[in-house]
């Protein structure tokens, strides 16, 4: 993120960078992807949204398409170009961290929660709030053993294609842009250099036409050894479909190794021209080539009124009731109510990963109501709150007790959402 991190620090920041690129010979501006997978969360004062695992709860695939929609506009009002989301793995272990970017266990409601898709892009390509949506990872990294984060899904092909691929095959059905290959594996092979699951299946048989862009340096895990790119590993990933390789640290080494392995004829010439094509067309439909600068006219829409608003009902939605016996629910405003649990006045607990940061954080690092002060907002003066982080000291004459439930953020090893 920007050092300035506001909508106009973005803007400055990509303006600076696509200055560059139109000082170039060919003047091909670049595309700039952020992570904004529950809002445009990396940017101070954003609209932070339930992560996915939540509006998978809500079971309402227009109120996804309006979040997209949402989104899109902050996204676009910093002057970026391309979204990392949405997430379509179907979570099958719930030990696996990244369970809460997952819309659920279902391929069918990860199916239909790809109308986020239509929201990011719009209806087509290049509308004045459209940005380029990324359907991600491809394929089978919620199924992988033992809810192992990057491991190997030992799965047959008729699992892997009834559960795992029927999100991605909406998605290019609802005309998205990329798809971003997966760090795990498929029964030992690294999805990264898996040519018949991305060139054959996704480009041929589900009949893709956006480009396919790689994992953070991941085409440094295919063979099992990172942190140096071999030849091996960069033909395997060219050749197997991949378009664009995420490499933003050692990019030159990958540019001059692949150069090399284009010269000794092991990456074809016509591989090379497929991506570019693929690449460019997106930047084209994105009208980026008349309109490469940043548009500084809609600062005010990151954060806006309404789009909180939106969250507030997606939260509302999100919350899912398991019983309630005796009819403790809802509670009366006149209730003496104990609130017992850190995570009950921590909005950077309660946002979890992917929240200004890739890791987030805990304590205030956005704007927003805590559990705590939802609740006091609630009863306000018609009953008593009392709260205590530890569980501790619960006052006699208590009506109801609310345990608020969670972890520290993270975005990989472990759950991150607090329950009320």
């Amino acid at each position: 993120m920007p050092s300035d991190n506001t909508p106009q620090g973005w803007a400055d920041m990509y303006d600076a960078f696509q200055a560059e690129a139109m000082a170039t010979r060919l003047r091909i501006p670049m595309i700039y992807g952020v992570d904004a997978v529950h809002g445009h969360n990396n940017v101070k004062g954003a609209t932070i949204f339930p992560h996915n695992i939540g509006l998978g709860a809500t079971r309402d695939p227009e109120l996804v398409r309006r979040i997209g929609e949402t989104v899109a506009i902050e996204v676009t009002a910093t002057g970026l170009d391309w979204d990392f989301a949405p997430c379509l793995c179907v979570a099958r272990d719930i030990r696996w961290g990244r369970t809460y970017e997952s819309f659920g266990e279902d391929p069918e409601l990860a199916s239909a929660m790809t109308t986020i898709v239509t929201g990011l892009q719009g209806e087509k390509l290049g509308g004045p709030n459209s940005v380029l949506a990324t359907a991600k990872h491809y394929v089978g990294d919620g199924g992988t053993n033992g809810g192992k984060d990057q491991g190997d899904a030992q799965l047959s092909e008729e699992e892997l294609r009834k559960v795992h691929l029927p999100p991605f095959q909406a998605a290019v059905k609802a005309g998205v842009g990329s798809v971003m290959i997966s760090f795990s594996s498929f029964n030992g092979v690294k999805l990264h250099g898996h040519r018949q699951l991305i060139t054959d299946v996704l480009k041929g048989e589900l009949g893709f036409t956006g480009f396919v862009v790689s994992d953070w340096n991941a085409i440094d895990q295919i063979d099992g050894v990172r942190d140096v790119f071999t030849p091996e590993e960069v033909s395997a990933a060219v050749n197997a479909g991949i378009d664009m390789v995420m490499v933003p640290e050692r990019w030159r080494e990958f540019i001059s190794v692949l150069r090399d392995e284009v010269n000794a004829g092991r990456v074809p010439l016509d591989r090379i021209d497929d991506a570019n094509r693929r690449i460019l067309a997106k930047k084209f439909e994105l009208g980026m080539f008349e309109h490469p600068m940043a548009d500084r006219s809609q600062f005010d829409k990151v954060g806006a009124p309404a789009h909180r608003e939106l969250a507030r009902q997606a939260v509302r939605q999100s919350q899912v009731l398991l019983k309630n016996d005796g009819g403790v629910l809802p509670l009366k405003k006149d209730s003496r109510i104990f609130v017992a649990g850190r995570n009950a006045d921590d909005i950077g607990n309660q946002s979890g990963g992917w929240t200004l940061t890739w890791q987030g954080q805990s304590g205030p690092i956005t704007d927003g109501t805590t559990i705590l002060q939802g609740i006091r907002d609630a009863v306000g003066t018609s009953g008593k709150v009392t709260f205590s982080a530890d569980g501790t000291g619960v006052p006699a004459d208590t009506d109801v007790a609310v345990a608020v439930i969670g972890e520290t953020p993270t975005p990989s090893t472990r759950a991150t959402a607090p329950t009320a």
